[in-house]
């Protein structure tokens, strides 16, 4: 009896002391994820500063006629960015209304349609696409698609569309084969991967039961898709094509190589333009004066700014459907 009666207070003491560690051991996990969190927020909040502070010369010249001026001369060092902005916003809505639709129909095929021999390739060769620098597909843009989109598409096109009110403006003009319209192109085909990837696992996550239920009840495939798999994926479908956007508003090489890099607006979409992050890349080396540089500065924090209320509108909407759906 003495010898047990010594043991329990002994195995108290010890799972006490585990006890302890194991709460020490939290205390550190909740310390070093804070930190992490902390960091992230630090690096946020230091890059707007630096952007703001580098930009003060700009804003205190220009004011906020610096976004609604298209002029751009560096000679006299006037500048206004609207043309970029113009270029940035319809170069990417360009490549996210080709790109969603097919990525979306990509991977409806791929989970519902395609052989069972042919998802693993086909699915392999999608994802492959994501990993092509950027560069390579503004080479291929300029020397090879460009070129082709001239002769094959755009003079029958402008010729076709010629006197046509809206779509002869909207279409018209000179057949350079790079431009607007080129570089929504070239960003459809660079953004076409994530959003079927995306689109195409969280449609996986489906149950099986409901689809088959659906199927059940006399639905089509169609009606089973539209109606069924994808409102269960909707959240998954607009983060693939948010993270979509986001890359399409931010990418410069393959967009540099084909947009044209005109600072002005054109009523065409064939004719050449410019977009942000095109400008920034393509004149950094040149500014030669604290204006300039500051110029291009605040373009880059307009930039940052389209981003963040791009990415805080892909929230509302979000949260928005998923309040509607939890009210039916």
């Amino acid at each position: 009896m003495t010898d047990i009666t010594l043991q329990e207070p002994a195995a108290l003491t010890s799972r006490a002391h585990k006890a302890r560690r194991a709460g020490a051991g939290d205390t550190r996990f909740r310390l070093v994820t804070l930190a992490a969190a902390c960091t992230v927020l630090l690096i946020f909040m230091g890059i707007i500063v630096s952007l703001v502070h580098g930009a003060m010369p700009a804003f205190k010249a220009f004011g906020f006629s610096f976004v609604v001026t298209e002029a751009w001369r560096p000679v006299r060092e006037v500048f206004g960015a609207l043309g970029p902005i113009y270029g940035t916003l319809v170069t990417s809505a360009i490549a996210m209304i080709i790109a969603v639709p097919v990525g979306i129909g990509i991977a409806i095929f791929l989970t519902e349609l395609c052989p069972r021999l042919l998802r693993r390739p086909i699915g392999i060769a999608i994802e492959l696409l994501a990993g092509i620098p950027s560069i390579i597909y503004g080479i291929w843009g300029l020397f090879v698609f460009a070129p082709w989109f001239q002769t094959a598409v755009q003079e029958p096109v402008i010729e076709a569309l010629d006197g046509v009110p809206v779509l002869g403006t909207l279409f018209g003009g000179i057949p350079y084969g790079i431009g607007i319209f080129t570089a929504g192109l070239i960003l459809s085909i660079m953004i076409l991967p994530f959003i079927a990837a995306v689109t195409r696992d969280v449609l996986e996550t489906v149950p099986s039961v409901l689809k088959e239920a659906t199927y059940g009840l006399g639905s089509t495939q169609w009606e089973v898709m539209w109606k069924v798999c994808l409102p269960f994926a909707r959240t998954g479908v607009v983060g693939g094509a948010m993270l979509a956007l986001g890359r399409a508003l931010g990418e410069t090489m393959a967009v540099t190589f084909v947009i044209g890099n005109a600072h002005k607006i054109n009523p065409s979409l064939f004719a050449p333009g410019t977009s942000i992050s095109a400008a920034i890349a393509n004149e950094f080396a040149e500014a030669t004066s604290p204006l300039y540089t500051a110029s291009l500065i605040e373009m880059g924090l307009i930039l940052f700014v389209i981003t963040f209320i791009v990415l805080a509108c892909a929230q509302l909407m979000l949260r928005t459907m998923n309040k509607h759906a939890a009210g039916h």
